[in-house]
């Protein structure tokens, strides 16, 4: 069963640990989200999931109790102790490493493993979720992800263009997922609450996926930083000279040589990739 906002509380004060805001620490405390985040996930007895930030392991033995192996990664270490000491003993099926997600996107899940296909499931500071994110879908791709986000970094990821949340990462993750479900969560059902809402996210991997090169997702950045300037005096400043030369051709196709970057559609900017090594 799911700790309880009063078990949580009484766990925390036994491990004389206080949530830390830098760390984005909001333990989930709402049963039926727990339960919604693993239906979301589909998750088999044969799954392989990777979870981002265990905690005190809520979600996480909600996921083992389904049979899954699941490949964990924690940076507090006094919340890793816990899960060493008091899960690992009783989970074979649990793998934990302490360390940062964005230095281990998918917690060392074997390539052999990634390759064969797996699931992640994460609970997201809003500091790392585009970084995590590009990470993630720079490698071997999972089948689907479930995240809960802060609302806001929900939005930017599935942002359609003309919209101000549109911008890289809406153009990178839409490229190769497609947004299925979007659950909004009350700021109540985490224990402290947060100041805002937030959105739980099934991500489904495309099969029609388009991979963007490091060269053109650093491109592309570059050109949103200055997202309400006209994006030929962009490209053209651009050092990639395939940038000049992408932006004459969707001109030609019709674009308007006005068009600034949040007003492109994805299909525009996936051509790109094609030019960039």
């Amino acid at each position: 069963m799911p700790l309880s906002p009063k078990q949580t509380r009484a766990l925390l004060d036994e491990l004389a640990h206080f949530p830390n805001k830098k760390l984005g620490q909001n333990f989930l405390v709402d049963g039926n989200i727990v339960r919604k985040s693993v239906e979301m996930a589909d998750i088999a007895a044969s799954s392989h999931v990777v979870e981002v930030g265990p905690g005190l392991g809520t979600l996480t033995r909600a996921i083992l109790s389904t049979g899954a192996t699941v490949w964990a990664v924690e940076r507090d270490s006094t919340l890793s102790e816990h899960i060493r000491v008091n899960v690992l003993p009783e989970q074979p099926n649990l793998h934990l490493i302490e360390g940062d997600c964005l230095d281990y996107p998918r917690a060392e899940l074997p390539i052999e493993q990634a390759k064969a296909g797996f699931k992640i499931v994460a609970n997201l500071p809003y500091a790392v979720s585009t970084p995590w994110m590009e990470a993630v879908i720079s490698g071997p791709l999972p089948q689907r992800m479930v995240l809960m986000l802060q609302k806001e970094a929900a939005d930017r990821y599935i942002a359609k263009h003309g919209s101000k949340a549109f911008g890289a990462i809406s153009i990178f993750l839409q490229s190769v997922y497609t947004a299925h479900s979007k659950h909004l969560v009350s700021a109540q059902c985490f224990h402290p609450a947060p100041k805002v809402d937030s959105a739980l996210l099934r991500l489904d991997l495309r099969e029609d996926a388009v991979h963007f090169s490091k060269v053109a997702r650093e491109c592309i950045r570059r050109i949103f930083t200055q997202r309400r300037k006209q994006l030929g005096a962009l490209c053209k400043r651009d050092p990639q000279p395939e940038a000049r030369e992408w932006f004459d051709s969707i001109v030609a196709d019709g674009v308007k040589a006005t068009v600034r970057p949040e007003e492109l559609a994805i299909e525009y900017w996936q051509t790109l990739a094609r030019r960039l090594p």
